[in-house]
């Protein structure tokens, strides 16, 4: 069994607004329908978990899950004050699942394409992340803000969403890393798994049109996406 995690219970400062990004609309819906739906579209995903600030649940009830008819969204999980509080409270609500995907819903461009080779690596490795090998030179600075190495461009990626885990690896990294008070820092899922030294983490092509809506920028450039048919 597969669970979608779709997270929602940022609040997006970057962009400004009184309504968090996740709910600005892209081609005349808010951006987290189109994540929604390529999840509930997927016939490999089984029930969908949607996460949301406490005090945006009844708006993710009534206006998104019943107003767009969503059928897999089994629940609506009030977040934490972290991301991974949040992604730890739907674990915690997940029923008898065998694996999750986790995905941020601003990130509205996500394909079932992505889904599908994310879905047939976790279920062969027990953990996979969707990203795409970096278009441009790294550098790792220094702490004064120095170049200090170049790492070879063909071994680095740029991570995405979704990520995907097998239930047991993912809740059982979380705990060791809340236990041992190592959370801090922490930027995404792979990264608790790495960290819990329980899996190694496969890396699966996403694509490039993958963004994350974090910027004005971000948000004008998926406006003009939305648009075009």
């Amino acid at each position: 069994m597969m669970t979608a995690i779709v997270l929602a219970a940022g609040r997006g400062s970057r962009i400004g607004g009184d309504l968090p990004k996740q709910f600005l609309e892209i081609g005349g819906e808010p951006m987290i329908v189109k994540s929604l739906r390529v999840f509930e579209n997927a016939p490999f995903v089984d029930e969908i978990l949607l996460v949301a600030s406490p005090e945006y649940v009844p708006y993710c009830l009534d206006v998104i899950v019943g107003g767009y008819g969503f059928r897999k969204v089994r629940d609506v999980v009030a977040g934490g004050r972290e991301r991974y509080d949040s992604v730890y409270r739907a674990l915690l609500a997940c029923g008898d699942t065998d694996f999750v995907m986790i995905h941020d819903g601003a990130r509205p461009f996500v394909t079932e394409e992505i889904l599908r080779r994310v879905d047939g690596a976790v279920r062969e490795y027990g953990a996979a992340v969707a990203g795409m090998p970096s278009k441009d030179t790294v550098k790792i600075a220094d702490s004064e803000g120095f170049a200090e190495t170049t790492p070879d461009r063909r071994l680095v990626w740029t991570i995405q969403t979704p990520q995907a885990f097998s239930y047991r690896i993912i809740r059982e990294a979380n705990e060791i890393l809340i236990r041992e008070g190592r959370m801090e820092g922490v930027t995404d899922d792979a990264m608790i798994v790495e960290m819990s030294g329980l899996a190694r983490v496969k890396l699966v092509e996403g694509a490039y049109s993958n963004i994350k809506i974090t910027t004005p920028e971000d948000l004008a450039a998926a406006a003009f996406k939305g648009r075009l048919p």
